[in-house]
């Protein structure tokens, strides 16, 4: 079960918070599920980390 980690960060004003990322990749029905953001723009991302995921083959 491959999981990939990425470290980066956020941007909030002059602020610049950890952001962690953890991918975990496996065979099956394709599936996303994004956690931690309360607000409705994340099921907006959905479909934008999708179309990135696709147009980077």
């Amino acid at each position: 079960m491959p999981l990939a980690i990425l470290y980066s960060r956020g941007r909030t004003g002059v602020e610049a918070p950890l952001v962690t990322v953890e991918v975990h990749v496996t065979n099956g029905l394709p599936s996303l599920s994004i956690v931690g953001l309360p607000e409705a723009a994340v099921k907006e991302n959905k479909d934008r980390v999708r179309g990135a995921i696709i147009g980077s083959n």
